[in-house]
């Protein structure tokens, strides 16, 4: 069968049939490689199990860049009143193939203008990042757009960073007639004054400029003659506090019997209104029948990962409501999918006439 009798609803209903939570993306990147193959794209699947399509030989070298890997858990693929249901049709796989038959229209002229290279990447939903980690070094984009449900009239200017903490204490047991806390008690103490300081950080401030916090994890480990409590939780930061400065804060509010870990650590990103590439997203969102968004994200996504080795123009876009990821109702709405579709072609036309190159000078 050739490209042209592709379907993008039956293709992407394809991907979603395939399972592919973080670390087990090769099936699914084998499918959407074939895929791009058909449609005429130099397509294959790399080291990391992306799945990796190129289209044009112009000078602009564009990356859309969307995640294959889904959080785990079933989501019944089915195709019911409108709208395809299945784990990643919003987060991620929905936004990456409306990337594939974007790119797959481009006209002739624009690929004279424009190289687009298209990246499934693995193992977003999880801190490595490994898909993105790998493409980091090896492409050299003018422009980005990262596929992530903004909604089809929505562009995504940033993402809050991230830090991931883990806490333990480990102390002698005492009889529970002393005055004096135990173990689990110390870490309850730490969450609370570590919840005040975030609070006083956010007075004033709109969502976005926000620290967030949550409590992922606490656990109490019974033992003989060793109090061991441990917890886990999560910081979604603001551009004003990257991680390293998070993690001053954190070390100053913690007592030095506290072990303290650190990891998960992605940088807040916050892109600007005006560049070539948020202008041909708006003619292009235009040019579809919708009325454009600029958007802020409270997550996180591979645009934190990617922004601080590609200091170019970057948005994330795709169809699809956010608000569905990892619930167990995810799904897309076709007429919204089809629109994310004609939207990004139209966006790559007029970025192929108005695009200069942004790329940073390589240093040797």
């Amino acid at each position: 069968m050739n490209g042209s009798a592709l379907d993008p609803v039956e293709f992407l209903k394809g991907a979603l049939e395939i399972p592919s939570p973080s670390g087990e993306e090769r099936l699914v990147a084998e499918y959407l490689a074939e895929g791009m193959a058909r449609l005429g794209l130099k397509a294959f699947v790399d080291e990391a199990d992306n799945a990796r399509g190129q289209v044009g030989q112009g000078p602009i070298q564009v990356v859309l860049l969307g995640h294959i890997d889904t959080v785990p858990g079933v989501v019944p693929v089915r195709l019911k009143d409108g709208k395809l249901f299945g784990r990643g049709a919003v987060d991620a796989k929905g936004p990456f193939v409306a990337m594939i038959f974007a790119a797959a229209s481009l006209s002739e002229k624009a690929q004279e203008r424009l190289t687009l290279h298209l990246v499934g990447a693995t193992e977003e939903e999880v801190p490595s990042s490994k898909g993105a980690r790998f493409v980091a070094g090896r492409l050299r984009p003018d422009y980005v757009v990262i596929g992530e449900p903004s909604g089809w009239e929505g562009i995504t200017l940033g993402y809050k960073g991230r830090l991931l903490v883990k806490v333990r204490r480990e102390k002698d047991h005492f009889h529970s007639a002393h005055h004096e806390p135990n173990a689990a008690e110390e870490l309850i103490s730490y969450f609370v004054a570590i919840k005040a300081w975030a609070e006083a950080m956010n007075v004033g401030q709109k969502a976005f400029d926000q620290v967030q916090y949550t409590l992922r994890d606490f656990r109490v480990h019974p033992a003989e003659l060793k109090q061991v409590a441990e917890m886990f939780f999560d910081l979604r930061l603001p551009p004003r506090l990257p991680p390293e400065e998070a993690i001053r804060h954190l070390t100053a509010y913690a007592p030095p019997t506290l072990e303290l870990e650190f990891f998960g650590r992605e940088v807040p990103y916050l892109g600007p209104k005006d560049t070539p590439l948020t202008r041909a997203l708006r003619q292009g969102i235009r040019k579809a029948g919708g009325r454009p968004v600029f958007k802020l994200k409270t997550g996180t996504s591979d645009m934190n990962v990617l922004a601080p080795h590609w200091r170019v123009p970057m948005v994330a876009y795709g169809p699809g409501d956010s608000t569905l990821d990892h619930t167990p109702y995810e799904h897309i709405e076709v007429e919204e999918f089809l629109k994310g579709i004609a939207a990004l072609k139209e966006a790559l036309e007029v970025l192929a006439e108005i695009a200069i190159p942004e790329r940073e000078p390589r240093l040797d």
